[in-house]
C-alpha cells in the first residue's frame, strides 16, 4: 500500500493548546504511527512550530482540519513523502 507517508508543515499556532496537546491529538489519528513538533519562533500570542507526521496512508485533509480545530494555520507543506517506501533526501555537489 502507498499513500502519504511522512508530510513536513509550518504552522502557526497561539501558545494553548499546549504543543504536547497538538502532538497528542495529532497521532490519534487513524493511520499516523509519529509526530514530532519543534519550535520555530515564539512571540507575545503566536507560536511558528514545524510539525512532522508520519505514517502510512495517511489523510492530509484530516491532519489539517485537526490543525485548524486546534487554532492553528498551516503556512506551508515543507516536505511530503507518498508511495510504498520513504525516500530520504541526498546531498548532491550542486547542494
Amino acid at each position: 500500500m502507498g499513500g502519504l507517508r511522512r508530510v513536513v508543515l509550518d504552522v502557526l499556532k497561539s501558545h494553548e493548546p499546549s504543543n504536547v496537546f497538538f502532538a497528542m491529538k495529532l497521532s490519534q489519528l487513524e493511520n499516523v504511527e509519529g509526530v514530532n513538533i519543534t519550535l520555530s519562533e515564539i512571540d507575545q500570542e503566536t507560536e511558528s512550530v514545524k510539525i512532522t507526521i508520519v505514517g502510512t496512508d495517511m489523510d492530509y485533509d484530516e491532519i489539517r482540519r485537526v490543525i485548524e480545530d486546534l487554532g492553528g494555520v498551516v503556512h506551508s507543506i515543507d516536505e511530503v513523502v507518498a508511495g510504498k517506501k520513504i525516500v530520504e533526501s541526498v546531498r548532491t555537489e550542486q547542494d
